[in-house]
């Protein structure tokens, strides 16, 4: 049984970015994504109705301040209460799982979305890993989480950090690449 480029590129294997059906996909979304940043900051009911629309799970309580991108949307699931600042990208070609009361500072990137070190696969291929962040978890600006990334309940992330590696539970980051500065409790 063939598994479509879709199947591949959940399950986190090879795959082709230019396959029609996830080019729609994408589409979608960019479309999704262009409403909302295009809306007016008093159009409540119409921001949540996009971001119900555009995420798999979440869109009703989340507080979202545009602009916002991401590829697919329906790979992110959010808990309740999670808060996403200006100018954020994720970037969900894996599953993108964010537990209750995260808060997301301004220009933090998320990225499922990887590529082949050799030359001649990157050139037609990529690969993804689902990232995992828990529940009460504060993730500085300008902070760029990595493919693959566990992010344990209530621990922050250091403005500007790049966090390459699982972070345990309750503690700070901060740093390129990230390193354990310290228990929060």
């Amino acid at each position: 049984m063939t598994r479509t480029q879709k199947e591949r590129m959940l399950a986190g294997d090879l795959y082709d970015a230019s396959d029609a059906e996830l080019a729609e996909d994408r589409m979608r979304t960019r479309e999704l994504c262009h409403q909302l940043n295009q809306s007016l900051p008093r159009d409540e009911s119409i921001r949540r109705g996009i971001l119900s629309d555009l995420f798999s799970q979440g869109g009703e309580t989340v507080w979202l301040e545009p602009p916002f991108r991401c590829d697919y949307g329906n790979n992110i699931s959010l808990g309740k209460n999670v808060y996403f600042n200006f100018d954020c990208v994720i970037l969900d070609v894996c599953k993108v799982q964010l537990g209750d009361n995260v808060f997301v500072g301004p220009g933090v990137h998320i990225y499922t979305a990887t590529h082949p070190l050799e030359a001649i696969p990157r050139r037609t291929q990529e690969f993804g890993k689902p990232v995992t962040i828990g529940s009460d978890v504060w993730i500085g600006g300008g902070a760029i989480i990595c493919p693959g990334v566990t992010i344990g309940d209530r621990s922050v992330i250091g403005a500007g950090s790049v966090v390459a590696k699982d972070v345990p539970v309750g503690v700070l980051v901060a740093g390129n690449p990230a390193k354990l500065v310290r228990q929060i409790e």
